[in-house]
């Protein structure tokens, strides 16, 4: 079971080991820095520094000094580090925490981890450091997620919402969603232990009207879901179109470099070929395919399959057609097909004139002069990411499954509940859907957790975090 945030988390045994990982990725950095977190941490750092062993406990918190760290026994240097402490519970675990910023390469950092095995510490498995920050109250569920996040941010954006994670804005927002269900609760007893009541504090409507409210706040959050889970992996986003309508170039003025092979030549892209960008701050995964026709030749039939597949999972759809062309039937009957919005694109419109009004909801571009390729981005970002362009950060973003999960059901419960008081259901039986609200909102901010839903969000996390 879990516990309020601050504080530690009853019913779970003291943490009673101490684990040490490179917290800076393996390779050949200037600097390298390994972290030490437990009971014993203050110990094994002073040992590790042989002759000139200290008692660390004696440093005041956050304070550093540069030290020879010297190998358990051989007394052979391994290195002139910066060691700097964090005294429990100001640190980022919540526990003692020793961290040593090293030479950076791979031998170096590796022999510090080695010799604080070989002191009694234990290596770290995946994100059991954000692990224990959360089971020490440090942080909610909702922060440690955003610790992930914004470690793995492809875009200005992501990181931007990351962050507001990490200072508890969606964690306050589901606290006060939380309390309000219990103050529904509080609302309700009155009518439970007083039904021959006339004059009830707050009348069984008003209780009504404020789950409504409470859905309407939840269904905003929810709003942001979409978006949210595009802005950690890159909304797909899929160039279609005839063979030689210029998707490859286009593609290409999107990446910023030549990706895609260009020709005259019809069909001379075969396979998909995908590139990660930012626009304007938002995380694009732009895929450009084979051209859409019926061809007889086997490996352009193959990358037209491909191409489909691809739609078919795609979150957005660039749809290219040389300006100037008349629409066929085809092409509407592809357009329709599709699950994804769409942005017609209309392409090499420096042949045709950039001028021209296109069809309404239509983007002329020309990659050659770069018209029309700011509104086209511009269309990228409303699209893709309406949910948190509209948003002006008024509402926190939803960006894991699990949280859109816990809230769907939220919502669903608190509009139970206001159907069943609609219904003439008794005000007892129909509070049953408000502790399975209340239970959710916990369960996002990990309040009440398993230790399954625990493994499934730190294992995604690096060793070292």
């Amino acid at each position: 079971m879990a516990g309020p945030v601050g504080k530690p988390f009853p019913g779970r045994e003291p943490l009673l080991d101490t684990i040490v990982a490179q917290a800076t990725p393996p390779g050949f950095g200037a600097v390298a820095v390994v972290r030490l977190s437990g009971p014993d941490a203050l110990d094994i750092g002073g040992r590790l520094m042989g002759r000139e062993a200290r008692a660390l406990d004696g440093w005041a918190s956050r304070s550093s000094r540069l030290c020879t760290l010297v190998r358990p026994g051989s007394g052979e240097t391994l290195d002139q580090a910066l060691v700097t402490i964090f005294h429990a519970p100001g640190s980022y675990t919540g526990e003692d925490v020793v961290e040593f910023s090293t030479h950076g390469g791979y031998a170096i950092p590796a022999g510090v981890v080695a010799a604080c095995v070989a002191l009694g510490a234990r290596e770290a498995v995946a994100g059991e450091f954000t692990r224990r920050a959360y089971l020490n109250g440090r942080l909610d569920l909702t922060q440690a997620e955003a610790v992930a996040d914004l470690v793995a941010a492809r875009s200005a954006k992501g990181r931007e919402v990351a962050l507001h994670q990490l200072e508890k804005g969606l964690g306050d927002r589901i606290a006060t969603l939380r309390s309000r269900v219990i103050g529904l609760s509080a609302l309700l007893v009155q009518h439970i232990d007083f039904p021959e009541e006339d004059d009830a504090p707050t009348p069984l409507e008003a209780i009504a009207d404020e789950a409504e409210t409470v859905v309407a706040e939840v269904e905003r959050l929810l709003a942001t879901a979409p978006a949210g889970e595009m802005l950690r992996e890159g909304a797909v986003t899929v160039l279609a179109g005839a063979p030689n309508s210029g998707k490859s170039s286009l593609f290409n003025a999107l990446v910023g470099v030549e990706r895609a092979i260009v020709t005259e030549i019809p069909g001379t892209t075969r396979d998909a070929i995908e590139a990660v960008v930012e626009v304007d701050g938002f995380p694009f995964r732009l895929v450009d395919t084979a051209g859409l026709r019926g061809a007889s030749e086997r490996v352009e039939k193959l990358g037209i399959e491909v191409a489909r597949r691809y739609l078919a999972g795609a979150d957005l759809v660039l749809y290219c057609r040389e300006a100037g062309l008349a629409a066929t039937g085809q092409e509407g009957r592809f357009l329709e097909g599709l699950a994804a919005p769409v942005v017609r694109v209309r392409t090499k419109c420096d042949l045709a004139g950039c001028d021209e009004v296109p069809e309404d909801g239509d983007v002329a571009v020309s990659v050659k002069t770069g018209d029309g390729l700011g509104e086209l981005k511009r269309q990228l970002r409303e699209h893709a990411f309406r949910g948190i362009v509209d948003n002006r950060d008024e509402v926190p973003v939803v960006t894991r499954r699990r949280q859109a999960d816990l809230l769907g059901l939220a919502r669903d419960e608190v509009e139970g509940f206001r159907e069943a008081l609609a219904g003439g259901i008794p005000p007892e039986v129909a509070s049953a859907h408000l502790k399975s609200a209340e239970s959710a909102f916990e369960e996002i901010l990990g309040v009440i957790s398993t230790d399954d839903v625990l493994d499934r969000v730190f294992n995604d996390f690096c060793i070292g975090k």
